[in-house]
């Protein structure tokens, strides 16, 4: 899909696309997704008091995002693959703000430093490197600084052709809100909807200290993805 056919690619979207021109393309691929089920007075500690926790008939989630980012650019430059190519691992959650079910990361590791330096420099969200190697059907991190660790090995499945209210509710989101200082960034992204399959585990340590009462030795739910094309929108600040 061409970015043409992805900006008529709307009728999934919760709300309409910004007016503004958007600002950088990415690709998120061969994406696995883990999700835990959560208490928000646990969570809570973690999300700013401005944001809104989300929840799904009353429930609150955690997702562990193991994925391949790649093709990352400005819209008028090109792709530069030894910084816009990395794998990357982000602990995430579902919050509100203004009316608007978007996504709040916990953490967000990278597999390059400069590539980590980079994102980090122009989005202000909170990439940090980790080591990471990733084959056909494992991924791996670690983190000394965190003192983290993840190993999942796992098996693709069929395809998941008839999505419920819950596989919607985790994986369509169309906003990022991350707090910065004494700010709150926005961030306004498209893509088409993610196209789904089973994902057995087959092997899981996801040990990191700092959020071990959010992550259960077994998610609740998995997913995963072949990918999706992304288009973002500059962030947009607003005070705390």
């Amino acid at each position: 899909m061409n970015i043409k056919e992805l900006l008529k690619e709307t009728k999934h979207r919760p709300w309409e696309m910004p007016k503004e021109d958007w600002a950088f393309y990415q690709e998120w691929n061969n994406a696995v997704f883990l999700h835990y089920q959560v208490e928000t007075s646990e969570l809570q500690k973690f999300v700013p008091t401005d944001l809104e926790i989300d929840t799904f008939e009353a429930q609150a989630w955690v997702s562990v995002v193991a994925f391949t980012m790649e093709r990352i650019r400005p819209k008028y430059l090109p792709s530069f693959p030894p910084i816009s190519n990395f794998d990357e691992i982000n602990i995430r959650t579902y919050v509100k703000y203004k009316g608007k079910q978007g996504v709040y990361f916990l953490n967000i590791e990278g597999g390059k430093r400069w590539s980590c330096f980079l994102a980090k420099s122009i989005s202000a969200l909170p990439y940090q490197y980790s080591m990471m190697s990733r084959g056909n059907d494992v991924f791996k991190s670690k983190n000394n600084d965190l003192e983290s660790n993840f190993l999942l090995k796992y098996s693709l499945k069929k395809d998941k052709l008839e999505k419920s209210d819950l596989d919607i509710w985790l994986t369509e989101r169309y906003a990022l809100f991350q707090d910065s200082r004494n700010q709150l960034n926005a961030y306004e992204i498209h893509h088409a909807e993610w196209p789904v399959q089973e994902v057995e585990t087959k092997e899981l340590v996801a040990d990191y200290p700092k959020f071990k009462d959010l992550l259960p030795d077994q998610p609740a739910l998995t997913h995963y993805s072949r990918g999706v094309e992304v288009i973002a929108w500059s962030k947009k600040m607003y005070s705390l």
